[in-house]
């Protein structure tokens, strides 16, 4: 590592303390359906259905609830055609593309090592 998360810490005061954007932003990007919402978007632009499929077990109100924060947080970019049906596509911004750059290596990192740090026992039903 090049950085130590005291030296992060060190150089603004209060960052990631309690009510910090900081943290909030972690929260946004790091819950259960944020990082898989991003994830799926850093393959390329989506359009609703092809998104919700491509997250297995999100519901509609969870998806839209994560696609508005990401969008509000300028993470996700979301464009609007003005056609019958409505046709809406949501891709990744200039900074959530920056966000993904660094994260996807964390999220194979998850997926080569999932199966190792679950033991059998508590592992969900396929």
């Amino acid at each position: 590592m090049s950085v130590s998360f005291a030296e992060i810490r060190g150089e603004t005061d209060g960052v990631f303390s309690e009510g910090c954007s900081t943290r909030t932003v972690l929260d946004h990007i790091m819950s259960k359906w944020g990082v898989l919402v991003l994830s799926s978007l850093s393959d390329g632009t989506l359009r609703w259905g092809a998104l919700r499929r491509a997250i297995d077990g999100i519901s509609e109100k969870m998806l839209a609830s994560t696609l508005k924060t990401l969008c509000d947080d300028g993470l996700v970019h979301r464009e609007s055609f003005p056609s019958v049906p409505p046709h809406v596509e949501y891709s990744l911004t200039p900074l959530g593309r920056d966000l993904m750059e660094r994260m996807l290596p964390l999220v194979e990192w998850v997926a080569q090592n999932a199966e190792t740090m679950i033991r059998p026992e508590t592992r969900p039903a396929a």
